[in-house]
Protein backbone atom coordinates (compact mmCIF):
# COMPACT_ATOMS: atom_id res chain seq x y z
CA UNK A 1 0.00 0.00 0.00
CA UNK A 2 1.60 3.57 -0.78
CA UNK A 3 2.08 6.31 1.35
CA UNK A 4 -1.19 7.94 -0.61
CA UNK A 5 -3.72 5.55 -0.10
CA UNK A 6 -3.03 5.28 3.33
CA UNK A 7 -3.71 8.62 5.53
CA UNK A 8 -1.91 7.72 8.76
CA UNK A 9 1.31 7.29 6.66
CA UNK A 10 0.64 10.53 4.24
CA UNK A 11 0.69 12.56 7.18
CA UNK A 12 3.57 10.91 8.89
CA UNK A 13 5.72 12.01 5.60
CA UNK A 14 4.58 15.68 5.92
CA UNK A 15 5.64 15.32 9.95
CA UNK A 16 9.07 16.12 11.92
CA UNK A 17 10.13 15.37 14.90
CA UNK A 18 11.92 18.34 16.73
CA UNK A 19 14.03 17.31 20.08
CA UNK A 20 15.55 18.95 22.54
CA UNK A 21 13.66 22.13 22.86
CA UNK A 22 13.74 24.83 25.78
CA UNK A 23 10.90 26.28 27.81
CA UNK A 24 11.08 28.99 25.42
CA UNK A 25 10.30 27.59 22.81
CA UNK A 26 6.45 27.34 21.55
CA UNK A 27 4.18 26.16 18.71
CA UNK A 28 3.76 29.95 17.39
CA UNK A 29 7.17 31.13 17.08
CA UNK A 30 8.16 27.48 15.99
CA UNK A 31 5.86 27.65 13.15
CA UNK A 32 6.71 31.46 12.43
CA UNK A 33 10.48 30.38 12.47
CA UNK A 34 10.06 27.47 9.92
CA UNK A 35 8.02 29.59 7.78
CA UNK A 36 10.79 32.54 7.52
CA UNK A 37 13.36 30.69 7.29
CA UNK A 38 11.98 28.29 3.87
CA UNK A 39 10.91 31.54 2.73
CA UNK A 40 13.79 33.15 3.01
CA UNK A 41 16.35 30.60 2.04
CA UNK A 42 13.56 29.66 -1.32
CA UNK A 43 13.35 26.01 0.08
CA UNK A 44 10.95 23.67 0.17
CA UNK A 45 7.71 23.63 -2.90
CA UNK A 46 7.13 27.40 -2.87
CA UNK A 47 3.40 27.26 -2.75
CA UNK A 48 1.15 30.02 -1.99
CA UNK A 49 0.82 30.11 1.92
CA UNK A 50 3.12 29.10 4.41
CA UNK A 51 4.99 25.81 4.27
CA UNK A 52 3.84 24.85 8.16
CA UNK A 53 0.69 24.09 9.02
CA UNK A 54 0.48 23.40 12.97
CA UNK A 55 3.07 22.47 15.77
CA UNK A 56 2.81 20.24 18.93
CA UNK A 57 5.00 20.62 21.85
CA UNK A 58 5.24 18.56 24.63
CA UNK A 59 7.19 20.41 27.21
CA UNK A 60 7.20 16.82 29.75
CA UNK A 61 9.78 15.05 27.37
CA UNK A 62 10.90 18.48 25.45
CA UNK A 63 10.25 18.00 22.01
CA UNK A 64 7.89 18.85 18.97
CA UNK A 65 5.99 18.09 16.13
CA UNK A 66 6.17 20.27 12.95
CA UNK A 67 2.84 19.51 10.40
CA UNK A 68 3.79 20.96 6.70
CA UNK A 69 1.98 21.24 3.65
CA UNK A 70 3.33 18.86 2.17
CA UNK A 71 5.74 15.67 2.18
CA UNK A 72 7.91 17.70 0.19
CA UNK A 73 8.25 20.54 2.71
CA UNK A 74 9.03 18.38 5.48
CA UNK A 75 12.20 16.79 3.88
CA UNK A 76 13.78 20.24 2.47
CA UNK A 77 13.33 21.71 6.15
CA UNK A 78 15.39 18.40 7.42
CA UNK A 79 18.07 20.74 5.84
CA UNK A 80 17.84 22.81 8.67
CA UNK A 81 18.56 20.33 11.37
CA UNK A 82 21.28 21.97 13.64
CA UNK A 83 20.00 25.70 13.22
CA UNK A 84 20.24 27.69 16.05
CA UNK A 85 16.84 28.32 17.39
CA UNK A 86 16.48 30.88 20.80
CA UNK A 87 18.72 29.35 22.76
CA UNK A 88 20.52 26.22 21.04
CA UNK A 89 20.40 24.18 17.64
CA UNK A 90 17.27 22.39 16.66
CA UNK A 91 17.50 18.70 16.42
CA UNK A 92 15.37 17.56 13.15
CA UNK A 93 14.21 13.71 12.58
CA UNK A 94 11.63 11.72 11.04
CA UNK A 95 9.11 10.26 13.41
CA UNK A 96 9.73 7.08 14.45
CA UNK A 97 6.59 5.67 12.36
CA UNK A 98 7.62 7.55 9.24
CA UNK A 99 7.04 5.27 6.36
CA UNK A 100 8.16 7.24 3.45
CA UNK A 101 11.90 6.70 1.41
CA UNK A 102 14.73 8.02 3.96
CA UNK A 103 16.90 10.72 2.66
CA UNK A 104 20.21 10.83 5.14
CA UNK A 105 21.47 13.53 3.46
CA UNK A 106 19.63 16.61 2.98
CA UNK A 107 18.93 17.75 -1.21
CA UNK A 108 19.89 20.90 0.29
CA UNK A 109 22.49 22.37 2.09
CA UNK A 110 21.79 25.95 4.16
CA UNK A 111 24.83 27.90 4.68
CA UNK A 112 26.10 28.31 7.87
CA UNK A 113 24.04 24.99 9.42
CA UNK A 114 25.92 22.17 10.92
CA UNK A 115 23.97 19.06 11.57
CA UNK A 116 23.17 17.75 14.59
CA UNK A 117 23.37 14.18 13.47
CA UNK A 118 26.63 12.89 12.97
CA UNK A 119 26.46 9.70 10.99
CA UNK A 120 28.93 6.74 12.00
CA UNK A 121 31.85 6.37 9.52
CA UNK A 122 35.02 6.53 9.75
CA UNK A 123 35.31 10.58 9.96
CA UNK A 124 33.34 10.47 13.10
CA UNK A 125 35.12 12.06 15.87
CA UNK A 126 34.70 11.90 19.78
CA UNK A 127 36.00 14.65 22.23
CA UNK A 128 35.66 14.05 25.53
CA UNK A 129 36.89 16.23 28.34
CA UNK A 130 34.96 19.11 27.79
CA UNK A 131 34.50 21.82 30.68
CA UNK A 132 30.63 21.09 31.21
CA UNK A 133 29.48 25.42 31.16
CA UNK A 134 30.76 25.33 27.53
CA UNK A 135 27.64 25.30 25.18
CA UNK A 136 27.37 23.85 21.54
CA UNK A 137 28.17 27.40 20.30
CA UNK A 138 31.31 27.66 22.27
CA UNK A 139 32.63 24.33 21.81
CA UNK A 140 31.81 24.83 17.68
CA UNK A 141 33.89 27.82 18.16
CA UNK A 142 36.84 25.44 19.33
CA UNK A 143 36.62 23.02 16.87
CA UNK A 144 36.26 25.44 13.77
CA UNK A 145 39.69 26.29 14.04
CA UNK A 146 40.95 23.49 12.18
CA UNK A 147 37.96 23.63 9.16
CA UNK A 148 34.52 23.91 8.71
CA UNK A 149 31.80 21.10 10.89
CA UNK A 150 29.62 19.11 8.60
CA UNK A 151 28.29 17.86 11.79
CA UNK A 152 28.09 18.20 15.63
CA UNK A 153 26.30 16.57 18.74
CA UNK A 154 27.36 18.02 21.99
CA UNK A 155 25.67 14.90 24.81
CA UNK A 156 23.46 16.22 27.33
CA UNK A 157 21.72 14.56 30.15
CA UNK A 158 18.73 13.74 28.97
CA UNK A 159 18.72 15.00 25.72
CA UNK A 160 18.77 19.06 26.97
CA UNK A 161 19.84 19.16 30.34
CA UNK A 162 23.74 20.06 31.66
CA UNK A 163 26.84 18.67 29.34
CA UNK A 164 28.39 15.06 29.80
CA UNK A 165 31.46 16.97 29.02
CA UNK A 166 32.03 15.21 25.43
CA UNK A 167 30.56 15.22 21.86
CA UNK A 168 30.95 13.93 18.70
CA UNK A 169 31.51 15.73 15.24
CA UNK A 170 32.87 15.56 11.39
CA UNK A 171 34.54 17.76 9.28
CA UNK A 172 33.44 18.88 6.11
CA UNK A 173 36.74 18.28 4.65
CA UNK A 174 37.83 15.03 6.21
CA UNK A 175 41.40 16.03 5.00
CA UNK A 176 41.70 18.30 8.15
CA UNK A 177 40.73 15.68 10.54
CA UNK A 178 44.05 13.86 11.61
CA UNK A 179 45.23 17.22 12.00
CA UNK A 180 42.64 18.38 14.41
CA UNK A 181 43.05 15.34 16.37
CA UNK A 182 46.87 15.84 16.83
CA UNK A 183 46.22 19.41 17.53
CA UNK A 184 43.20 19.19 20.63
CA UNK A 185 44.12 15.61 22.03
CA UNK A 186 45.54 16.65 25.25
CA UNK A 187 44.92 19.91 24.93
CA UNK A 188 44.62 21.60 28.02
CA UNK A 189 41.39 23.90 28.09
CA UNK A 190 40.81 26.05 31.04
CA UNK A 191 41.23 23.05 34.01
CA UNK A 192 41.23 20.20 31.83
CA UNK A 193 42.69 17.99 29.27
CA UNK A 194 40.99 17.41 26.18
CA UNK A 195 40.52 13.27 24.26
CA UNK A 196 39.83 13.35 20.96
CA UNK A 197 39.91 10.55 18.74
CA UNK A 198 38.11 8.80 16.26
CA UNK A 199 34.90 7.10 17.14
CA UNK A 200 35.35 3.40 16.27
CA UNK A 201 32.74 2.96 14.07
CA UNK A 202 34.14 2.75 9.94
CA UNK A 203 37.97 2.19 11.72
CA UNK A 204 39.71 -0.82 11.15
CA UNK A 205 39.16 -3.59 13.60
CA UNK A 206 41.17 -3.67 16.43
CA UNK A 207 42.86 -0.10 15.78
CA UNK A 208 44.21 1.07 19.81
CA UNK A 209 42.38 4.30 21.14
CA UNK A 210 39.48 4.26 19.56
CA UNK A 211 35.85 4.87 21.57
CA UNK A 212 33.50 1.92 21.85
CA UNK A 213 29.98 2.93 19.92
CA UNK A 214 27.74 2.89 22.36
CA UNK A 215 24.49 4.82 22.79
CA UNK A 216 24.95 8.00 24.03
CA UNK A 217 23.71 7.28 27.60
CA UNK A 218 25.80 4.18 27.97
CA UNK A 219 28.86 6.42 28.06
CA UNK A 220 31.06 5.91 31.07
CA UNK A 221 32.68 9.20 32.63
CA UNK A 222 35.80 10.00 30.46
CA UNK A 223 38.52 10.05 33.10
CA UNK A 224 40.93 13.05 32.17
CA UNK A 225 44.19 11.40 30.87
CA UNK A 226 47.54 11.27 33.38
CA UNK A 227 49.94 13.73 32.79
CA UNK A 228 51.80 16.44 33.82
CA UNK A 229 50.36 19.81 34.82
CA UNK A 230 51.00 21.16 31.05
CA UNK A 231 54.06 23.47 31.83
CA UNK A 232 56.39 20.85 30.67
CA UNK A 233 54.32 19.91 27.21
CA UNK A 234 54.27 22.95 26.42
CA UNK A 235 57.73 24.57 27.07
CA UNK A 236 57.60 26.26 24.11
CA UNK A 237 53.72 27.18 24.19
CA UNK A 238 53.97 31.25 24.54
CA UNK A 239 50.61 31.90 22.39
CA UNK A 240 47.57 32.33 24.49
CA UNK A 241 44.33 31.80 22.32
CA UNK A 242 40.79 33.35 23.77
CA UNK A 243 37.87 32.56 22.53
CA UNK A 244 33.98 33.48 22.56
CA UNK A 245 35.57 36.62 24.29
CA UNK A 246 34.43 38.99 21.18
CA UNK A 247 32.00 39.40 18.83
CA UNK A 248 32.10 40.93 14.73
CA UNK A 249 29.86 43.91 16.31
CA UNK A 250 32.51 44.67 19.19
CA UNK A 251 35.06 45.15 16.43
CA UNK A 252 33.49 47.26 13.62
CA UNK A 253 33.79 50.95 15.32
CA UNK A 254 37.70 52.23 15.06
CA UNK A 255 37.38 54.10 18.96
CA UNK A 256 35.65 50.56 19.83
CA UNK A 257 38.42 48.79 18.76
CA UNK A 258 41.29 50.64 19.90
CA UNK A 259 39.44 50.44 23.75
CA UNK A 260 38.95 47.17 23.40
CA UNK A 261 42.53 46.25 22.43
CA UNK A 262 44.08 48.30 25.04
CA UNK A 263 41.44 47.03 28.11
CA UNK A 264 42.48 43.22 26.51
CA UNK A 265 46.40 44.10 26.59
CA UNK A 266 46.48 45.95 30.10
CA UNK A 267 44.79 42.71 31.53
CA UNK A 268 46.73 40.28 29.97
CA UNK A 269 50.12 41.82 30.75
CA UNK A 270 49.20 41.11 34.49
CA UNK A 271 50.45 37.35 33.88
CA UNK A 272 53.52 38.05 32.09
CA UNK A 273 55.22 40.22 29.26
CA UNK A 274 53.09 40.55 26.48
CA UNK A 275 55.39 40.81 22.88
CA UNK A 276 52.51 40.96 20.58
CA UNK A 277 48.56 41.22 20.19
CA UNK A 278 46.24 40.62 17.65
CA UNK A 279 42.68 41.17 17.58
CA UNK A 280 41.41 40.35 13.63
CA UNK A 281 39.27 42.68 12.99
CA UNK A 282 35.75 41.80 10.15
CA UNK A 283 35.97 43.06 6.77
CA UNK A 284 34.13 46.43 5.84
CA UNK A 285 30.57 45.30 4.69
CA UNK A 286 28.87 47.29 1.78
CA UNK A 287 25.48 46.88 2.74
CA UNK A 288 23.75 48.54 0.02
CA UNK A 289 25.06 45.09 -1.99
CA UNK A 290 22.72 43.40 0.16
CA UNK A 291 19.76 43.79 -1.68
CA UNK A 292 16.45 41.57 -0.42
CA UNK A 293 17.26 37.86 -2.09
CA UNK A 294 20.32 35.77 -3.56
CA UNK A 295 22.49 38.71 -4.21
CA UNK A 296 22.23 40.02 -0.92
CA UNK A 297 22.33 36.85 1.12
CA UNK A 298 25.14 35.34 -1.13
CA UNK A 299 27.20 38.27 -0.27
CA UNK A 300 26.42 38.20 3.20
CA UNK A 301 27.63 34.69 3.40
CA UNK A 302 30.76 35.42 1.78
CA UNK A 303 31.53 38.06 4.22
CA UNK A 304 31.11 35.86 6.98
CA UNK A 305 33.11 33.13 5.87
CA UNK A 306 35.82 35.65 4.78
CA UNK A 307 36.05 37.09 8.48
CA UNK A 308 35.90 32.90 10.15
CA UNK A 309 38.79 32.46 7.46
CA UNK A 310 41.11 35.28 9.23
CA UNK A 311 40.45 34.33 12.93
CA UNK A 312 37.59 37.22 14.02
CA UNK A 313 35.91 36.31 16.88
CA UNK A 314 39.44 35.28 18.26
CA UNK A 315 42.03 36.87 20.39
CA UNK A 316 45.71 35.69 19.48
CA UNK A 317 48.59 37.14 23.09
CA UNK A 318 52.08 36.13 22.60
CA UNK A 319 53.66 36.42 25.25
CA UNK A 320 57.85 36.69 25.94
CA UNK A 321 57.69 33.14 27.24
CA UNK A 322 55.42 30.22 28.22
CA UNK A 323 55.04 31.07 31.66
CA UNK A 324 53.61 34.29 30.80
CA UNK A 325 50.96 32.27 28.76
CA UNK A 326 50.64 29.41 31.12
CA UNK A 327 49.57 32.02 33.94
CA UNK A 328 47.38 34.13 31.72
CA UNK A 329 45.41 30.71 30.92
CA UNK A 330 45.02 29.58 34.39
CA UNK A 331 43.80 33.43 35.26
CA UNK A 332 41.60 33.87 32.24
CA UNK A 333 40.00 30.81 30.87
CA UNK A 334 36.59 30.18 32.16
CA UNK A 335 36.43 34.05 33.17
CA UNK A 336 33.04 36.43 32.03
CA UNK A 337 33.62 38.84 29.76
CA UNK A 338 30.49 40.62 28.54
CA UNK A 339 28.17 38.17 29.69
CA UNK A 340 30.52 35.27 27.30
CA UNK A 341 32.51 32.76 29.52
CA UNK A 342 36.36 32.74 28.13
CA UNK A 343 37.40 29.44 26.16
CA UNK A 344 40.99 29.91 26.28
CA UNK A 345 43.97 27.22 25.35
CA UNK A 346 47.75 27.71 24.69
CA UNK A 347 49.70 27.60 21.18
CA UNK A 348 53.38 27.38 20.22
CA UNK A 349 54.58 28.78 16.88
CA UNK A 350 53.97 25.54 15.05
CA UNK A 351 50.94 24.70 16.38
CA UNK A 352 48.63 24.18 12.85
CA UNK A 353 45.20 26.62 13.07
CA UNK A 354 43.28 28.17 10.49
CA UNK A 355 44.21 30.93 9.56
CA UNK A 356 47.81 30.04 10.10
CA UNK A 357 49.65 31.83 13.00
CA UNK A 358 51.99 33.16 10.98
CA UNK A 359 49.48 35.17 9.18
CA UNK A 360 47.91 35.97 12.42
CA UNK A 361 51.61 37.68 13.40
CA UNK A 362 51.87 39.11 10.32
CA UNK A 363 54.10 42.49 10.55
CA UNK A 364 51.81 45.66 10.79
CA UNK A 365 51.40 49.25 11.89
CA UNK A 366 52.27 49.84 15.18
CA UNK A 367 48.62 51.28 15.87
CA UNK A 368 45.79 49.21 15.92
CA UNK A 369 44.81 48.25 12.45
CA UNK A 370 42.69 49.81 10.71
CA UNK A 371 39.17 48.04 9.50
CA UNK A 372 39.80 46.20 6.22
CA UNK A 373 37.59 46.75 3.16
CA UNK A 374 36.44 44.11 0.97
Amino acid sequence: MGIGSNPNLSRQSRRLYIGSITPEVNEQNLADFFNSKMIEMDIGTGGPGNPVLAVQCNYEKNYAFVEFRSAEDATAAMAFDGIIFINGPLKIRRPKDYGGVEITVPSVHVPGVVSTNVPDSINKVFVGGLPTYLNEEQVQELLKSFGELKAFNLVRENGNGPSKGFAFFEYVDASVTDVAIQSLNGMELGDRYLVVQRASVGAKPGTPGMIPNLPYDQFPEIPRPIMPAGESNNADARILLMLNMVTPDDLTNDDEYGDLYEDVKEECSKYGNVEDLRIPRPVKKDKSKWAPGEPGQQTAIEAQRADEAAGVGRVYVKYVDAEGAQTGLKALAGRSFAGRSIIATVLNEDSQTTPPLNLIFAPQPDAPPPLPTS
